[in-house]
């Protein structure tokens, strides 16, 4: 009897390929969150103004923008195995480089530097592991992959709370710390196979028929994948025809999504001491606290993911605009209500975080999965990077201003995938990704 890698039920080679893809995204979390730990001890170190402050926290998300653009068509043509391993050894060698700086300017270059490498790893990381994942279990196994951003923003705020003593020197090591689970990923990734989907499109049968057999036995083989085979890899393809709209909508959502994120988490210490949370090291108790909710709405996709990718995001984004608005019109909430309304955002806007992954994945073939995933990844940077960058300047002036704005940007997302969203559950990789898949108002030239 063939074996199936679409209808097949996940076993132990997808789950690891899974967590190995998600501990590149722990990392990642990891990395972008331990700045926001870090961020005040070093403006008082380095005596920043806002704007160069912004600079720092912002320049790897610049750098996300270059790496994406770049590594995701670099994957298309040269795998995923090899990006895969050079992303996360870059990982531990730059975040080593950041305890010896000694001006902000090259702090902020080596930041720059580490987002490459994270956009590069985030091309990678969902491209990877949807082509092995079956299609019934491609949602679920993509949710926890992503959550383990969640889970690494977390450790993040734990491990530099607890790294907090008098000194300003504290953020040397807590920058240079996320060397270590970069570290024991690296050894982890070593012998992932290579994407039979990416080796087919370079027409590798034997290779791909090889990783097959070894994953679900000597009945497999590469006929359900073959209609994937002419999968040419070229940058533009992505902007042509329906895929132009895709690269729009996934682009959209997802800057929408991320703004407002990396806006709070990066200086949330500081905007929960500006609500009233600035006793001693109750700011930084709250972030930690606050981080368990973000973990749990990224969990929740579970239970919504294959009922529907469209419906998941809609709610995400309808439920997420409704603390933040309240937290700028409140004139002085109590601790206990900051804290309650920023759980209930991180719960709404992390639920949807998985499609982050899924709809690059979904609505792009193999050739250009990557360069697709690249691209959305660079181009949402854009917006994160504007916010985190802006977001000491409009903290300045008026914190219920930043948590307006913030949730203005979560009614555009809701209004652009209204219009945009197309829903993929329960297609396989080359039913979704085919051109006319998607919503009318999507896909009608």
């Amino acid at each position: 009897m063939t074996a199936s890698l679409e209808k097949t039920r996940p076993g132990r080679t997808h789950w690891l390929i899974t967590l190995y893809a998600g501990g590149g995204e722990l990392c990642d979390g990891y990395i972008l969150s331990i700045i926001g730990v870090a961020l005040p001890l070093i403006t008082m170190d380095f005596h920043l103004g806002s704007a160069m402050a912004g600079l720092v926290g912002s320049a790897s998300l610049v750098g996300m923008f270059v790496g994406g653009l770049v590594f995701g068509y670099v994957t298309d043509l040269i795998g995923r195995q090899k990006v895969y391993l050079a992303d996360i050894t870059a990982f531990i060698v730059l975040s080593a480089a950041q305890f010896f700086v000694t001006d902000p300017w090259t702090l902020t270059l080596l930041r720059f530097a580490m987002g490459i490498a994270i956009g590069a790893d985030f091309a990678i990381a969902g491209t990877i592991a949807s082509e092995f994942a079956p299609k019934r279990s491609r949602g679920p196994l993509l949710v926890v992959m992503v959550t383990m951003w969640s889970v690494g923003a977390a450790l993040a705020y734990v491990v530099g709370w607890a790294m907090l003593t008098t000194g300003h020197d504290d953020w040397r090591t807590m920058l240079a710390s996320s060397a270590v689970p970069a570290a024991l990923i690296l050894l982890l990734r070593f012998g992932t196979p290579e994407s039979p989907r990416w080796l087919l499109s370079k027409g590798r049968v034997e290779e791909a028929t090889q990783v097959l057999k070894r994953m679900l036995g000597p009945g497999a083989d590469v006929a359900e994948l073959e209609e994937e085979a002419a999968a040419p890899t070229r940058y533009l393809d992505i902007f042509r025809g329906v895929y132009l709209r895709r690269t729009v909508f996934i682009g959209v959502f997802w800057a929408c999504q991320l703004l407002p994120i990396y806006a709070i988490t990066t200086y949330e210490p500081t905007i929960l001491a500006s609500l009233g949370l600035d006793h001693g090291d109750s700011a930084y108790l709250g972030a930690v606290a606050l981080q368990i909710f973000f973990v749990l709405g990224s969990l929740s996709g579970i239970l919504f993911v294959n009922r529907g990718r469209r419906a998941l995001l809609l709610w995400s984004f309808a439920l997420a605009t409704v603390p933040l608005l309240a937290l700028s019109l409140l004139a002085d909430p109590s601790p206990a209500a900051v804290l309650v309304l920023f759980a209930l955002f991180g719960l709404a806007s992390f639920s949807s975080q998985c499609l982050q992954a899924i709809y690059p994945s979904e609505l792009f073939p193999t050739g250009i999965r990557a360069t697709a995933n690249g691209f959305a990844t660079g181009a949402s940077r854009i917006g994160a990077a504007i916010g985190t960058w802006g977001a000491p300047v409009v903290l300045g002036h008026s914190t219920r201003l930043a948590m307006f704005l913030a949730a203005l940007i979560c009614a555009v997302g809701w209004f652009a995938s209204y219009l945009l969203a197309p829903e993929t559950s329960g297609q396989t990789l080359a039913e979704s990704s085919a051109p006319g898949t998607g919503s009318p108002l999507m896909e009608t030239s």
